[in-house]
C-alpha cells in the first residue's frame, strides 16, 4: 500500500504536466471564440477567410519579454491539404523579440494570421524568426475592415494582441517561433514535428476538436473559399 502511494505521488507531476497542453488547447479555443464573437471589434472576416494558417497563444506572460526567456506557448492550425477545413493543431512556443506598446498588463492573448504559402512554409520549419524570415505587420481591427496599408497588404503575417479587454494590432518583430515536440507528444502520443501534425490524416484527438470546430465555424472551408477568389 505504501509503495502504491509513493508511486502515485511520483506520477502526479508527470500527469499534471501532460494535461497542460490540453488545457492550453481549450484556452486557445476560448480566446478565438471570444474575439470572433465581438460584433465590430475583432479580426476582419475577409482576412481570416484568406489566411493559410492561424497561430493562437493564450495568456502570454508579458514580464518574460524583459528577460528574453521563453514566454509563450500556443497552437497553429493550417488549411487542411488532405480534406476540407482546418488541420489538427500543432504546438508552438515563442521566445524573445521586441513588441509594440500595445502589450501591457500581466498577460496578453496573441493571434497571428499567416496570409500566404510562403509564410506557411516558414512557419512549419523547426525555427522561424518574425521579421527576419517573413514580414510581419500589425493587423487591422474591425469585422468588415480590410488591409489598407501597403505593409498589411504584402505582409506574410498579420498579428493582434488582446490585453485587459483591449484588442489591437500588434507590431511583433524579432520573436522566434519553435515547434514543441514534447507538447506534441502529450497530445498525439509520440514526438512528431508540426509539419507532420498539420498533414496527418488520422482522427482528431478529443482535446483538439473544439479549436478546429471553431476555426471551421468562423472561416469558410477551403472548397467554398476557392470560388470567392
Amino acid at each position: 500500500m505504501k509503495l502504491f502511494m509513493l508511486a502515485a505521488v511520483a506520477l502526479t507531476p508527470l500527469l499534471a504536466k501532460d494535461l497542460e497542453p490540453a488545457k492550453r488547447l481549450d484556452a486557445a479555443a476560448t480566446v478565438f471564440s471570444e474575439i470572433m464573437a465581438a460584433p465590430d471589434n475583432g479580426i476582419p472576416q475577409d482576412l481570416l477567410n484568406h489566411a493559410q494558417c492561424v497561430v493562437i497563444v493564450p495568456d502570454l506572460k508579458t514580464a518574460a519579454f524583459f528577460f528574453g526567456a521563453k514566454f509563450g506557448k500556443g497552437y497553429l492550425s493550417c488549411r487542411s491539404k488532405v480534406g476540407p477545413g482546418w488541420s489538427a493543431p500543432a504546438t508552438v512556443r515563442i521566445e524573445g523579440g521586441s513588441v509594440g506598446f500595445q502589450i501591457g498588463g500581466s498577460s496578453t492573448d496573441l493571434i497571428m494570421l499567416v496570409m500566404n504559402e510562403r509564410g506557411a512554409e516558414k512557419l512549419l520549419a523547426d525555427k522561424f524568426t518574425l521579421g527576419a524570415e517573413g514580414s510581419v505587420a500589425a493587423g487591422p481591427v474591425g469585422r468588415t475592415a480590410t488591409a489598407q496599408t501597403d505593409a498589411q497588404m504584402h505582409a506574410d503575417i498579420l498579428s493582434w494582441s488582446r490585453s485587459q479587454g483591449l484588442f489591437a494590432g500588434l507590431a511583433l518583430e524579432g520573436a522566434t517561433l519553435r515547434q514543441d515536440l514534447d507538447d506534441n507528444a502529450a497530445i498525439y502520443g509520440r514526438k512528431i514535428g508540426n509539419r507532420e501534425v498539420v498533414n496527418m490524416k488520422r482522427r482528431m484527438p478529443p482535446a483538439a476538436q473544439r479549436l478546429v470546430d471553431l476555426l471551421n465555424k468562423y472561416s469558410a472551408r477551403e472548397e467554398l473559399r476557392s470560388s470567392d477568389r
